[in-house]
């Protein structure tokens, strides 16, 4: 069976980490839909959507799961009445969708599409808000991603790029 998972990884951290090590449990292959693909350069979507594949696949590699994997960026459409088709014409087929978030659990249970809600992984800690925030502050953001996904941040600028584009030009 086939799974995906969807996330903008803004960026990919522990908890998405964990989550997938609980999917490829239950799945011989995952899915790993990067949404938002259109969206880099901004204070809510730093990275760009083939950084974030990097980030993801690198993490992959490194927990010994790439080989099960697809990783696919997937632009917006902004029309949730059709975003499922539009999902699923954009990937592989999948059989269950991994999501807590209510409106994508929403949308594929009006497609008929089995859903399944993943263990949160100290969602107060692993969340891109937290990251980005304490990334911002000059934290030890490291410490909440996998070491492959800190070293492609710091070798891309992306603390700087971050710090750059949260800056208002307001006097």
């Amino acid at each position: 069976m086939r799974g995906l998972y969807i996330g903008r990884f803004q960026p990919y951290h522990l908890g998405h980490e964990t989550v997938l090590q609980e999917i490829s449990q239950e799945m011989e292959e995952i899915v790993i839909a990067i949404g938002s693909a259109q969206e880099s350069h901004t204070t809510t979507n730093p990275f760009t959507a083939g950084e974030r594949m990097e980030m993801i696949c690198a993490s992959l590699r490194a927990v010994d799961l790439r080989s099960r994997c697809y990783v696919i960026p997937v632009e917006d459409i902004n029309r949730n009445s059709i975003w499922v088709a539009h999902l699923q014409s954009m990937i592989p087929q999948f059989d269950v969708v991994y999501s807590n978030n209510p409106l994508v659990v929403r949308l594929f249970s009006e497609a008929n599409v089995a859903v399944r809600k993943p263990p949160m992984c100290r969602r107060d800690v692993y969340s891109g808000t937290v990251i980005r925030k304490t990334m911002r502050e000059g934290g030890d953001w490291k410490r909440l991603v996998p070491e492959s996904v800190a070293a492609i941040i710091i070798k891309i600028g992306g603390v700087e790029r971050l710090s750059s584009v949260s800056k208002s030009d307001a006097s």
